[in-house]
């Protein structure tokens, strides 16, 4: 398919203001990931430390934090399908656990083989009674309700499988990416096994970071690769439906700042349906790039929205409001909160009301430090 950038000057864009800034620690830890609960009653933030630690998404009050990982943690998740208060962490440690939010105590633990390491997970089955991680080359999956190891897949992949994803709208569907460059898609029900469970295979050519669904029936998949490369799949079909090789450059034509170096992540919005590629600079500053179609082609749009003057370095991760997040301050909506490198957290409000397209700010800064003392230990993003 055809891929083109919208040749358009650049119009003003909406800006974002930042409310505050968290430092979650007084050293150089990364911020990994963060997620938050469906109430949005706190947020969970993985570091570099492994450790995580649970925020108010609303005023950013420190609630306390969840200790146990010996390794990197590379997925936190309010998935848990019995509890929303229910955190769940992957590790390279080799561990899945579950944390009881409410007492910061670990509830739940699930060991893979010796040396394993785990980079992802997902809950899901047509019984709802599946877990299945990410593994070396593997896929791993267990009964949760039992803490049973049900089936290993290990031919399907001949590198570190980085994402595994249940379908929403087809429990039994499970979707797997790998370094290996493969997507592949797998039918869970009855006994899993390489031979009989496996449907289709997908072949991007370059490895995997991260993919996640869209479209009405959640049948599209926007992939990303560790080589900053973006493309878009129908996974039902098995067919690509675009390619952007040159993603940075084609998102950086969008807007009038500095050259996008890298992909956070994408998001879409299924009132608005529509999907936005998440692009930023080594500096910090995030923009929104939408990405539009004319039927015929898919091309970039110029930039929705800007998220400048809360990072000093790359940035990790965001939480939208809309994946769960609600509320407001001083009567303005929260946008979301992000995190990076730098170990700060930055909550962004919507500045609708503001005049000054150019404008951005902080109104506030917290410093928060763990009053439970650790050997603070630093670790490569994984």
């Amino acid at each position: 398919m055809e891929m083109e950038v919208e040749e358009e000057g650049i119009p003003s864009y909406k800006r974002l203001g930042i409310r505050n800034t968290i430092q979650t620690n007084f050293g150089d830890d990364y911020v990994f990931q963060i997620a938050s609960c469906k109430e949005g009653s706190s947020m969970a933030v993985s570091l570099s430390t492994n450790m995580i630690k649970l925020y108010s998404p609303e005023t950013g009050q420190y609630l306390g934090e969840c200790t146990g990982h010996s390794g990197t943690i590379s997925e936190i998740s309010f998935s848990y399908p019995s509890s929303s208060h229910v955190l769940c962490s992957s590790s390279v440690d080799g561990t899945l656990r579950a944390w009881d939010t409410r007492t910061f105590n670990q509830v739940s633990l699930l060991r893979s083989g010796p040396s394993q390491e785990l980079f992802a997970f997902s809950f899901g089955g047509s019984s709802g009674n599946l877990l299945a991680a990410g593994s070396n080359a593997q896929i791993l999956f267990w009964d949760w309700r039992i803490g049973k190891l049900v089936s290993c897949l290990e031919e399907s992949h001949i590198d570190d499988v980085t994402q595994v994803l249940f379908a929403p709208n087809h429990q039994n569907k499970l979707i797997s990416a790998s370094v290996d460059g493969l997507l592949c898609t797998f039918d869970t029900d009855g006994q899993i096994d390489d031979d009989d469970n496996l449907e289709s295979v997908m072949n991007l050519g370059t490895s995997i970071a991260k993919v996640g669904f869209f479209g009405e029936t959640n049948q599209k998949l926007w992939c990303l690769t560790h080589i900053e490369t973006l493309s878009i799949w129908d996974w039902e079909l098995a067919t690509q439906e675009a390619d952007f090789q040159d993603a940075r450059s084609s998102v950086s034509a969008c807007w009038n700042l500095d050259q996008v170096d890298y992909f956070v992540d994408c998001h879409y919005s299924q009132a608005d349906e529509r999907l936005w590629a998440i692009g930023a600079t080594n500096g910090g500053t995030l923009g929104y790039f939408p990405l539009n179609s004319n039927g015929t082609s898919r091309f970039f749009g110029t930039v929705d929205a800007v998220l400048e003057g809360g990072h000093s370095g790359v940035v990790r991760t965001i939480m939208p409001s809309s994946t769960g997040l609600g509320g407001s301050i001083g009567g303005r909506t929260i946008f979301g909160w992000t995190g990076g490198e730098d170990g700060r957290l930055c909550c962004w409000l919507s500045d609708e009301e503001s005049t000054e397209t150019n404008r951005s700010w902080v109104s506030g800064s917290l410093a928060i430090k763990s009053p439970k003392s650790y050997r603070k230990r630093r670790h490569h993003p994984y």
